[in-house]
C-alpha cells in the first residue's frame, strides 16, 4: 500500500488571521479548562467524566458573562 502525502500553503488575509488565532485560543482555553475538569473529578472524587458531561458542561460555560466571547468563534474545532 502506498500511502501519499498533500502540503498546502496558506496566506491568510489578516481579518482571517485574526479569527484563526481568536479560534484558537479558544480551543486552548476550553481545552485547558475541561482537562482540569477532569482531573479534578478524578483524583478527588474518583469519578469519570465522559464526553457527554463535558459538551454539557461547555454549554454552561458559554453562557457564562466572563467566557460570552466562546460564541464569537466556530463551534465545530
Amino acid at each position: 500500500m502506498v500511502e501519499k502525502a498533500y502540503k498546502f500553503r496558506f496566506y491568510p488575509t489578516q481579518s482571517q488571521e485574526n479569527l484563526l488565532r481568536r479560534t484558537l485560543g479558544c480551543l486552548r482555553l476550553i481545552y485547558n479548562k475541561a482537562l482540569a475538569l477532569r482531573t479534578t473529578a478524578w483524583y478527588e472524587n474518583t469519578e469519570r467524566v465522559g464526553y457527554a458531561q463535558t459538551s454539557a458542561v461547555l454549554t454552561s460555560w458559554k453562557k457564562q458573562k466572563h467566557l460570552d466571547f466562546l460564541t464569537q468563534v466556530s463551534s465545530v474545532p
